[in-house]
């Protein structure tokens, strides 16, 4: 019989999980095919350790604040502990391999009457005591059990891979949140020298009108172009203190308790490489997560198949029952019993038929999100690539814009002290000069946003250290 059983279990009904194929091209359209590594098939890497990808930026105090992330954000505590549960989940659903012992013991004094015709009848009192240890084992026929600890195993790694995607999520926002700061800080440098460089300006004017060689006019346009300076100033105050207070809860600190010292310097961009498609597979914690929902939604149609099998349960008791509790273990008050119990439904109107429809529809449902997710990790990638590479050109003309703009600055205050233009040229000059400083400042940052955005993309970074634990 034992063989018997055994070679049932053995067996579990529902498909085996096969991972579908996805659209997946061999190399990425921003970036030249030449310059790739040669494609390869992927290899499943989610769980691997990315390493500290901000490094690559060489700023301590991003490293310091990043490498917070996992110790204070409130959000990645959740997901954490998120993680336990389906953890925790999957240990149960693992527990049903064996069988259930109970143990029970119970007295009782109960009275009884007994009445006889002609006589006010009398009262019985009885003792009884009684204690049994008793077990229960459905043996897995069918695979309904394996199949549950399959789905919920698979659930549990999805769950380890929303983890590491929000990990991802709160440090690609944090480094994105820090560059803008440090834009503010570069932004503020610019403007102060801006603003002193028209104090003098208006100085010479000033000199200029009392010498009887400007008009009113001039020191007026002077004063408001030094003044609209100052009021930009100000404004750049409050946007950066917002990015330090959204940096402060990102780390896990009040805003009160926290701040970032000026340094009025951007990071460079530093170069990223971005592999082929087919390593997506292996970096994207969202990917691995979609393609782990399959499997467990996989596992849910065996569940639903196996209800339209019976059920066995083998059980079984012993213990003992007496009168006297003196009397209560010895042999002959020993009772037991074993047995097998089979159950089967046999008619349910259709519940079970459309209840393996359900897992399958939600199986179809969770191919077509998995897909999905391929797809737009590739448009992400490809979309920051783009950004990084037209980014990078404008740059390169915009830099020749600012030093055009700086010389001609230069040369029509001189013409303008000779007294050879207006002070509108000035004006104009300066105004030209100043707007394409902002503007190679403002891309200086968007080109380090896109490239936060590429590393997020590509999965975080790119060193493969085997982890000995999912959570840290």
């Amino acid at each position: 019989m034992a063989v018997g059983i055994s070679t049932l279990a053995a067996c579990a009904v529902g498909p085996d999980y096969q991972r579908p194929d996805a659209v997946m091209s061999d190399h990425y359209k921003e970036q030249s095919a030449a310059s790739s590594e040669l494609w390869r098939p992927s290899r499943p890497g989610d769980e691997a350790d990315r390493g500290a990808w901000w490094s690559v930026y060489g700023d301590p105090l991003l490293n310091s604040l990043l490498s917070q992330v996992d110790v204070s954000n409130q959000n990645v505590k959740a997901y954490e502990a998120a993680y336990r549960q389906a953890l925790a989940v999957a240990d149960a659903a693992r527990a049903s391999f064996f069988p259930t012992l109970s143990l029970d013991a119970s007295g009782a004094r109960s009275q009884s009457h007994a009445s006889v015709r002609g006589s006010s009848g009398t009262s019985v009192l009885s003792n009884s005591y009684s204690t049994s240890l008793s077990a229960s084992w459905e043996p897995d026929l069918w695979g309904r059990i394996r199949r549950t600890v399959e789905g919920n195993e698979a659930s549990a790694e999805a769950s380890s891979a929303d983890l590491a995607a929000a990990r991802l999520s709160a440090q690609g926002t944090l480094a994105a949140d820090y560059f803008s700061l440090r834009y503010e800080d570069a932004l503020k440098h610019l403007l102060e020298a801006t603003a002193t460089a028209y104090q003098r300006s208006l100085e010479i004017t000033r000199n200029q009108y009392g010498a009887g060689m400007a008009s009113r006019s001039d020191v007026v346009q002077a004063e408001a172009q030094l003044a609209s300076t100052q009021s930009q100033l100000v404004a750049v105050g409050s946007q950066r203190a917002q990015l330090e207070h959204a940096i402060a809860v990102l780390v896990g600190k009040a805003p009160a308790d926290f701040s970032i010292a000026d340094t009025g310097v951007l990071s460079e961009v530093p170069p990223i490489p971005a592999g082929v498609p087919s390593v997506l597979l292996e970096r994207r914690p969202d990917i691995a997560a979609s393609e782990r929902r399959m499997a467990a939604a996989n596992a849910q149609i065996g569940v639903a198949v196996a209800a339209y099998f019976p059920s066995l349960t083998l059980s079984g008791s012993n213990g003992f029952s007496a009168s006297t509790l003196g009397s209560l273990l010895q042999a002959s008050n020993n009772v037991w019993s074993v047995g097998p119990s089979l159950a089967l439904t046999v008619f349910d109107a259709g519940s079970r038929s459309a209840q393996v429809e359900e897992a399958r529809a939600s199986y179809d449902q969770s191919v077509a999100n998995y897909r999905q997710s391929v797809l737009t990790a590739m448009q992400a990638v490809e979309d920051n690539l783009a950004t990084l590479r037209i980014l990078a050109e404008q740059a390169e003309v915009q830099n020749k814009a600012v030093l055009a703009a700086t010389e001609a600055e230069r040369l029509v205050l001189n013409q303008y002290r000779a007294g050879t233009v207006a002070y509108t040229s000035v004006v104009t000059a300066q105004a030209t000069a100043l707007s394409d400083k902002q503007t190679a400042l403002g891309i200086a940052q968007s080109r380090l946003s896109a490239s936060v955005a590429l590393i997020q993309a590509l999965g975080g970074g790119w060193e493969r250290r085997p982890t000995a634990d999912a959570v840290e």
